[in-house]
């Protein structure tokens, strides 16, 4: 309790006449060089117990810590610092709020919109934000006071509450293209599916009217999964940071939106903000802005939360939380500004607590009357917030109602006049709601400026190189472990034999990409070292403390950086937050790997929501790679050993024999593979891929490549044929066997043992998805008499059976019949 006290003592609101200046007078004027001093100084309003600091000290030390670190930041030890930055809030230079003629609350554009939207379309879902107006003067005050702080990005997440309103008074989406999005007999462009209109995100870059400068707003669009895209978000703001060379978060931030329940009760929350001071993952501060309508959906808050606060998640970071009444604009513009400041001081999140309500129900058609019948009796005679802050300037004198009046008809005119234009729009383009373009990837028309795949093959003299920087350490005087030297002398036997393994060919593929100047970012749980002590990207001085080494940095010396970095115990958050940073940048190789089995399970909502549709739905690009170990195998469960391969093709189908392979339609590629040096090829061409990877084949004796597999001129294989003693005498064969993965190397063994090398061919479907159709038909054509089989360890209701077979038999029209 005396801690409670403490604290609160500490955070208690800076008044007028508490402000730094008051401060500064009651201390004696110090001379440079002499001791400092202060005067007795006691805060009257709490008890004399809770004035003593947590370590028994007085509040005078404190105060001149403080004081020490403002005229000098390294005079004070590392271990004050949470100190520190909890008298900043007290002792803020901020001045006090303005009195209401000295401001000018920009928020009577949300409520017009609203309003409008409202008239026009009364029977259309908009989840307006009716009750917390002040949410667009508090994001323009952040967006404000951060470009005047530097920042020239700012990527934004938000859910469906709001976004409309949003788009229009924050990004400056053209209101009749929103417009659009209500009328239902526009034709939909053909360019995917589409969403909802308050799922949809935009892109845009504008000079800011306070500070002139030049500012781009990213709003990203989200799903129905309320903080889904959190981590999305951040890792978005990482890569512009990354990519701008923004190391201390000075240009790019990011803003993320909340509602009161979803910010207390998805566990996505949780994790997003144990990424907020990763090395690897932090965006150097988020500002968290909750709109809390003191309700979700139907459900109040003493059903809906276990904490006070729907806030106090916040907390396990020890970020400041600033609670404000959502109907004092200038309170919250205020407060907007001191958490602006903040940001741009110490590069840490911080959360603003809109505290309001919720006009409407759920949303414009929903009646909120059926579960909380007082508190809409209470809320249907609350007066709006810009009717109740008009008519206080009014009465005070500083605008007339007149001069209110014609602000509201002038932003009136602007909608209609945009209405009317969009009656003109015939067609519903998807493309205008781009939040992350690929500037001269695409031609005028949408399309991929080059469909080719070109070779993906290096010279011998850049593969050995690679090799020789993977199997030496780079530093000079670094002592490695024993069984790590073991492992380098191993890999370059192999060079010197022209020969590569799973870990050789992803050094190849990852080298060469960092020698060519594309940046490559692996990211995962215990990727640095390999789940199955494989990768050693990562070396550690096994005398000295922490130093490490990563010789994928010293291949050359014009090379991009690469980004190898163990994560957080989190499926959900980083594959959403390297899913935000894939989206940022076509010339780059993002990937995830799961640690083991199926634990992309916890990871599913990203796969489904945003990876799968997300071409579709929003037209997104995105290259991001996950490497998901399969196999059933080793010692865990059953359930831990496969990757239930099987959703991932229910997610990717292609159901006709297409007239041409136009891969980059799908919305992915999935792969199995069982040559490594088809995997150095596949990781420098690819769209949005997943990549099975099975563990016994990382040191399989016979699952190595050759150098030859790799030179120029060589492409990634999407179907390895039969290539032994059955090819050479095709019309003998009975069995043509197709299958994927590990299981090869089983049926080569077992056919060697009964002797049917002869009469059974092994052909290897590299690519699943999209289906090779072509190559498939090629290659079964070779063996006319043959009957056609589809091998998988998994069971028939698992793995790739029910998307196999049906493929196989499209090819020939369901005559040739496949087992």
């Amino acid at each position: 309790m005396h801690r409670l006290r403490t604290c609160a003592a500490l955070l208690r609101p800076v008044t007028t006449s508490q402000n730094a200046t008051s401060f500064s007078q009651q201390r004696t004027a110090v001379t440079p060089g002499a001791l400092r001093t202060f005067q007795p100084f006691r805060c009257y309003t709490a008890p004399v117990a809770a004035e003593p600091f947590l370590n028994g000290t007085s509040s005078n030390y404190v105060e001149e810590m403080y004081y020490s670190w403002l005229e000098n930041p390294k005079s004070v030890h590392k271990a004050s610092m949470d100190w520190k930055k909890r008298i900043w809030i007290k002792f803020s230079s901020f001045p006090p709020p303005p009195s209401s003629g000295e401001v000018k609350v920009p928020f009577h554009s949300g409520k017009s919109s609203g309003e409008f939207l409202q008239r026009k379309w009364s029977s259309e879902k908009r989840f307006g934000l009716e009750g917390c107006e002040s949410l667009i003067p508090a994001l323009k005050t952040i967006i404000d006071k951060s470009s005047e702080n530097g920042v020239e990005s700012v990527i934004m997440g938000m859910p469906h509450r709001g976004r409309l309103n949003v788009l229009a008074n924050v990004i400056r989406k053209e209101l009749e293209q929103i417009f659009c999005q209500c009328d239902s007999k526009l034709e939909a462009a053909d360019e995917g599916s589409g969403d909802v209109k308050y799922h949809l995100g935009m892109y845009h870059r504008r000079i800011n009217r306070v500070t002139d400068r030049h500012i781009t707003l990213s709003l990203m669009a989200n799903p129905s999964h309320l903080e889904a895209v959190d981590p999305v978000v951040q890792g978005k703001t990482k890569a512009e940071q990354f990519y701008c060379g923004d190391s201390d978060g000075k240009r790019v931030m990011s803003i993320l939106l909340h509602g009161d329940a979803a910010f207390a009760g998805q566990g996505i929350v949780y994790e997003t903000f144990h990424l907020s001071d990763l090395p690897s993952y932090t965006t150097h501060g988020t500002i968290h802005v909750v709109v809390n309508n003191q309700i979700g959906f139907t459900t109040d808050p003493r059903m809906a939360r276990s904490s006070p606060y729907p806030t106090d998640v916040a907390r396990v970071v020890n970020a400041p939380i600033f609670h404000v009444n959502a109907d004092d604009p200038e309170a919250v513009m205020y407060v907007c500004n001191v958490a602006a400041q903040w940001r741009a001081t110490f590069h840490k999140d911080v959360v603003v607590d809109l505290v309001s309500y919720r006009r409407n129900g759920h949303n414009e058609m929903d009646e909120p009357m059926f579960t909380q019948p007082l508190m809409y009796k209470q809320i249907k005679k609350q007066k709006p917030v810009l009717q109740k802050y008009a008519e206080k300037l009014i009465t005070e004198g500083a605008v007339s109602r007149q001069e209110y009046e014609e602000e509201i008809a002038k932003y009136d005119k602007i909608c209609e006049e945009a209405y009317n234009r969009s009656k003109d729009e015939k067609i519903l383009h998807i493309k205008h709601w781009l939040d992350s373009p690929w500037p001269g990837f695409f031609t005028l028309d949408g399309q991929p400026k080059s469909m080719s795949c070109p070779s993906t093959g290096l010279n011998e003299e850049v593969l050995s190189h690679i090799g020789q920087v993977a199997s030496s350490v780079p530093v000079e005087d670094f002592t490695i472990h024993g069984g790590l030297t073991r492992i380098l002398k191993g890999r370059a036997t192999m060079v010197q034999n022209r020969s590569v393994d799973w870990a050789l060919g992803e050094y190849m593929a990852l080298g060469s990409l960092l020698k060519e100047g594309i940046h490559v970012r692996l990211s995962g749980q215990d990727v640095e070292r390999g789940t199955f002590s494989h990768r050693h990207h990562v070396l550690h001085d096994q005398n000295v403390d922490k130093r490490t080494c990563i010789p994928m940095n010293y291949i050359d010396p014009n090379q991009t950086p690469y980004t190898v970095c163990n994560s957080s115990l989190s499926e959900y958050g980083v594959l959403g937050f390297e899913l935000g940073f894939a989206m940022a940048s076509p010339n780059a190789l993002v990937l995830w790997e799961a640690q083991f089995g199926d634990f992309h399970n916890t990871a599913q909502c990203i796969i489904d929501q945003f990876i799968s549709p997300g071409q579709a739905k929003w037209v997104r690009q995105n290259g991001i790679v996950l490497l998901l170990p399969h196999g059933m195998e080793g010692m865990a469960d059953p359930s831990a050993l496969q990757k239930a391969c099987k959703r991932h093709f229910t997610l990717n189908h292609l159901y006709k024999f297409p007239s041409s392979l136009k891969t980059w339609k799908y919305q992915g590629i999935l792969k199995l593979l069982s040559s490594f040096g088809n995997h150095g090829l596949i990781m420098e061409n690819h769209i949005f891929l997943i990549i099975f990877t099975p563990k016994s084949l990382l040191r399989h004796p016979e699952a190595k490549s050759s150098f030859d597999d790799m030179l120029p001129g060589t492409h990634f294989r999407r179907l390895i044929p039969e290539e032994g003693s059955a090819s050479q005498n095709s019309a003998e064969v009975k069995r043509l066997i197709f299958c994927t993965g590990k299981v090869y190397y089983d049926l080569t063994k077992e056919r060697k043992t009964r002797g049917l090398e002869d009469t059974v061919a092994i052909s290897r479907i590299e690519q699943l998805s999209p289906f090779p159709f072509d190559l498939v038909k090629a290659e079964a054509e070779k063996y006319p008499q043959a009957q056609l089989l589809w091998c998988q360890e998994e069971h028939k209701n698992q793995g790739y059976y029910d998307y196999v077979k049906p493929r196989i038999s499209r090819v020939f029209n369901n005559t040739r019949p496949i087992w």
